[in-house]
């Protein structure tokens, strides 16, 4: 995956699953990108964007790729079934006036991973912020923006954080900078507050807040903030997301995201839950 730019849909991550079948299909029946183009009389960019869930999956194209890659009846009809389904627009669609396009599909892949591991050296994770915390976050980093559009992005940021409830919920690991608590974000009240709601879900069983000391000293951490995705469907690869100023990237080839998890994984060792849980607590003094 590359850079993604404003206005780039966000495929769900069914979408993406099938995609990756019709190519493992395409390619177990020994056909081209120009072999299957050729059945629908397309081009074969076309072919590549289905497998790639970069468009829409058409019912009629899918079973026509199936029927030329010798798929059974039963399997075509249970395939185009799922497209239909994929092809209905994630919950995060109405609040695409609220977000960049490029977001549009990290929510996707939020939504449908397993694990999530999240190194933030300068916020908090959007997914523990306190509404106040996050008003405060989004207002700062949109000073133009008007009262609406800061409130329907809270409300997204909440309408995200849904996802951690339930027995589904995914293991979340989230690796702080010591750095995110001495920001003052809104008022003390706002900081405290929002201590007091990393403390309360670091106690989850499936939720895990690591908070790197600024005694650490140098370390791997000097980089953007960046999340790591892992998903149950076997199709699926691994998937880093780092933001930039104006756009993010997506990257899932394998020596990236190594990268990214290695990294993840050698920042946690600089702190213990015991400490960071210590941290918190005297940084709440410190708002008090």
């Amino acid at each position: 995956m590359s850079e993604a730019r404003s206005g780039t849909s966000a495929p769900t991550v069914l979408r993406m699953i099938l995609g990756r079948r019709l190519q493992e299909r395409r390619l177990a029946a020994g056909a081209s990108l120009e072999d299957a183009a050729k059945a629908l009389r397309v081009k074969s960019l076309t072919i590549r964007r289905l497998e790639k869930a970069e468009v829409a999956l058409k019912p009629l194209y899918v079973e026509k790729l199936l029927e030329t890659y010798g798929a059974p009846h039963r399997e075509i009809e249970e395939f185009v079934e799922l497209a239909e389904q994929a092809n209905k627009p994630g919950w995060w669609h109405s609040y695409r006036d609220a977000v960049p396009g490029w977001f549009t599909a990290y929510v996707s892949l939020e939504t449908g991973a397993q694990t999530l591991r999240t190194y933030e050296p300068q916020y908090v994770s959007g997914l523990l912020q306190t509404p106040a915390y996050a008003r405060a976050v989004l207002r700062g980093g949109l000073p133009n923006g008007s009262d609406a559009e800061i409130e329907r992005r809270v409300q997204l940021r909440l309408r995200r954080q849904h996802l951690l409830e339930g027995k589904d919920a995914p293991t979340l690991w989230v690796v702080m900078e010591e750095a995110v608590l001495h920001r003052e974000v809104g008022d003390p009240e706002v900081m405290r507050d929002q201590i007091d709601r990393l403390l309360e879900v670091s106690a989850l069983d499936h939720v895990s807040v690591d908070i790197v000391p600024f005694a650490a000293g140098a370390h791997v951490g000097a980089c953007a903030p960046f999340t790591y995705f892992r998903f149950a469907e076997p199709e699926l690869p691994d998937i880093v997301y780092s933001e930039l100023l104006s756009a993010a990237v997506y990257l899932d080839q394998r020596p990236d995201v190594v990268a990214h998890l290695e990294a993840h994984s050698r920042l946690a060792l600089l702190t213990s839950s015991r400490e960071s849980g210590k941290l918190l607590q005297r940084m709440r003094k410190e708002y008090t």
